[in-house]
């Protein structure tokens, strides 16, 4: 399987990702909102209307714990079943299957909500998932923060099994 993600990788341009992984943008709004019509939670300037990425997980490499100010739709494409975890603002823990729905308990499509804590690791390591994300309004490394482990065990210390999974 390992092939077939090295393959995938090549194939569609895939970058490394700040969060791990592998991912390219590949669509970007041209229209965009100004910043005075974005919620407070948006730092300055304005934002395209959405932005979609290939991005994918092989191996033991996982996405860590990260949250952006937008909501962020997971789609399936390919290859095994892909968790995402995801930590909201009170802390609470869900884990959701994203995959092949036809098969078992896996889901199409997962939704993240803006300013949830949220990460993914491949169900079975050794393997590899190829999904996309949407998100609205799009994504701008402005809007995203990559988790502190020290910081998010203080905050939320019932989580800490899969804080100190999903972090570096």
């Amino acid at each position: 399987m390992i092939d077939r993600a090295e393959d995938l990788i090549a194939r569609l341009g895939l970058e490394k990702h700040p969060e791990g992984g592998y991912y390219r943008e590949t669509y970007r709004s041209e229209d965009a909102l100004a910043a005075e019509n974005l919620p407070e939670r948006f730092s300055s300037g304005e934002r395209s209307l959405s932005t979609a990425i290939y991005f994918l997980l092989a191996g033991e490499d996982f996405s860590a714990l990260h949250r952006i100010r937008s909501d962020e739709i997971w789609h399936f494409y390919a290859g095994g079943t892909l968790v995402v975890h995801v930590l909201d603002q009170s802390g609470q823990y869900t884990r959701h299957r994203l995959g092949n729905a036809c098969d078992g308990d896996d889901s199409f499509q997962v939704v993240v909500k803006a300013g949830c804590w949220f990460g993914a690791s491949l169900e079975k390591p050794g393997t590899f998932a190829l999904v996309g994300c949407t998100v609205s309004p799009g994504f701008d490394f402005r809007d995203f923060e990559l988790a502190e482990r020290g910081e998010l065990l203080r905050l939320h210390p019932g989580a800490r099994m899969i804080i100190e999974k999903l972090t570096r």
